[in-house]
């Protein structure tokens, strides 16, 4: 018998993180503008491939056909002024006369700032860093151009596309329809005040994007912990490749700490019990994730049987990142994360959620993850959406942004995570903690009962099988625990992360917890007795019995 508390972390040879050798090669592929498709994207890619050869993986690059945008040259002109400015990826390219629409400012572009105005034809002013939400928004508000001011003098390049991976013909209709351009926040502020003081400034967006159909690549690199074993479980380490600009902390950083984590994990695979596989994605930055997304899609059953757990690694060792305590985690391997953050850094990880971003697109398939965006600067004044530094996605992200310490730092943080994944006899997986969040998201929805959809029996197998767990982990040998873990897995993260489909991926907007749980919100805060609340009672209910039904697979695996 074994339990989890039994297995306890081994001694792993965390002084042999090699940072001079993690300089060099990031001095190597930092000379590469890696571009979706690109023939520098190849060339680095070919680099890493020679590297993970000669540490002993089986390598394999992919490609498969990505819908990628590329943004090109872009200026704005106001009153005949032009102003420095970027476009985006998967905006609309501008007619050769530019767009040009009566400017309207509308705050953060929140649903509520577009409801308060007819936007049709206009170009909307909104303020700070350019997302999918906004696009979306001002798409479906008829909105003909998106003009976004940056935080500060930095202009930031995006991906405006709300479709997770590849446009499908049921999700293409969602794709942006506005020219979309960013200037700086003094540039912006002098539009906002313009408009205050009542005046009509002439705006005029020109944007050239190319956007369609490319070859992309994914290079796989594969170790299993015994070559003899057939669907031997593995677990997924990966991060995106290509690059903003030289990119040299977003992504280079990440993919030279996968090879060097790779390297050191290689020379410990006597003590595996499990395969590991490295994946460098392409698609992240110009395709939004189609990499990631397509390789779920196309190895769904692999995927399903054999992946444990998926690792992300996102920007990592830069200069003054010395912020560890938000590293994004599923609040099953929060506890491993946190562990080894203490460990490593002594810094008390805060249990943030992952966001519905990165190349997170295994939840469908019932794969906790943990990590993206890891490690950050001390917040300051200007509201970034993630502390990565200023140069974040703008031609500065150079060698110069890169600290041999921090990157050092952060690889044997990533190196003791995926030790522990690969050798602990019990997956260190916490599903009673993920159970005790359920719970605590079914303790807020009280209010269904007024409309006859009571929870109290979903909160009770809920309880039970939190309990069941317990029991289960000094009852069951560790083959079968582990088995029974990953089944579990397969029932609870749909529920967790996503809105219950395993097969497809929701947009890549934001997610509440547990979102299988939204009809029954939206139940909760409706007027009893109203026909809005027996429309929503139909889904409310459906939701539910996702939920118990999910629930009833996952205590069915321990037997």
């Amino acid at each position: 018998m074994s339990t989890l508390a039994e297995a306890a972390p081994r001694t792993v040879a965390l002084g042999d993180v090699d940072s001079a050798l993690m300089m060099r090669h990031l001095t190597h592929i930092a000379q590469y503008v890696k571009l979706s498709g690109s023939k520098e994207e190849a060339e680095s890619l070919a680099y890493i491939r020679q590297v993970m050869d000669g540490y002993g993986y089986a390598t394999t690059v992919l490609e498969h056909d990505a819908y990628i945008s590329l943004p090109g040259a872009a200026r704005v002109t106001v009153d005949g002024r032009i102003l420095t400015a970027i476009t985006h990826s998967m905006s609309h390219p501008s007619p050769p006369e530019g767009t040009t629409g009566r400017l309207v400012h509308v705050g953060d572009g929140t649903d509520a700032d577009f409801a308060r105005q007819d936007v049709t034809g206009c170009i909307v002013l909104a303020e700070g860093i350019a997302t999918p939400a906004v696009a979306l928004s001002a798409s479906r508000a008829g909105a003909a151009g998106q003009l976004h001011i940056s935080p500060h003098e930095h202009l930031h390049e995006m991906c405006l596309s709300p479709v997770w991976g590849n446009p499908s013909e049921t999700t293409a209709a969602t794709l942006p329809t506005t020219v979309a351009c960013t200037i700086s926040q003094a540039d912006g502020a002098a539009l906002r005040e313009a408009l205050v003081r009542g005046e009509a400034p002439a705006v005029t967006l020109h944007a050239a994007v190319d956007t369609g159909w490319r070859k992309t690549p994914i290079l796989v690199a594969e170790l299993p912990a015994d070559p003899a074993a057939k669907d031997e479980p593995f677990i997924l380490f990966s991060g995106h490749h290509d690059t903003w600009h030289f990119g040299v902390m977003d992504n280079g950083t990440a993919n030279i700490t996968m090879m060097e984590v790779a390297r050191i994990c290689a020379q410990l695979r006597a003590a595996w019990r499990r395969g590991l596989r490295l994946c460098f994605w392409s698609g992240h930055s110009h395709g939004r994730y189609s990499s990631s997304a397509w390789y779920a899609d196309t190895h769904w059953d692999v995927l399903e049987r054999r992946c444990v757990a998926h690792v992300n690694i996102d920007s990592v060792g830069a200069v003054g990142a010395s912020i560890l305590s938000e590293a994004p985690t599923a609040t099953e391997l929060t506890g491993l994360a946190a562990e080894v953050i203490a460990k490593q850094s002594g810094q008390t990880l805060r249990g943030k959620r992952i966001g519905r971003g990165g190349d997170e697109s295994f939840w469908g398939i019932g794969i906790p993850a943990m990590f993206m965006a890891f490690s950050e600067q001390v917040p300051g004044s200007v509201k970034m959406r993630h502390a990565l530094g200023w140069w974040w996605h703008t031609p500065g992200d150079l060698l110069d942004k890169i600290d041999p310490a921090n990157l050092a730092r952060d690889a044997r943080i990533y190196l003791e995570v995926l030790d522990r994944l690969l050798t602990d006899a019990v997956l260190p997986i916490d599903h009673a903690a993920q159970l005790d969040s359920l719970l605590a998201e079914l303790g807020k929805l009280g209010g269904t009962e007024a409309h006859g959809i009571a929870l109290d029996a979903l909160a009770a197998q809920t309880a039970a099988l939190r309990d069941a767990l317990g029991t289960a982990r000094t009852r069951l040998d560790v083959d079968r625990l582990n088995a029974a873990i990953l089944r579990i897995c397969r029932a609870l993260v749909p529920l967790d992360y996503t809105r219950g489909d395993r097969f497809a991926h929701d947009p890549a907007l934001p997610l509440p917890a547990w979102p299988t749980l939204d009809p029954l919100r939206r139940l909760a805060a409706a007027a009893p007795g109203s026909d809005e609340a027996r429309l929503l009672a139909v889904s409310a209910r459906q939701a539910r019995n996702r939920v118990a039904h999910a629930l009833r697979e996952a205590s069915a695996a321990l037997g």
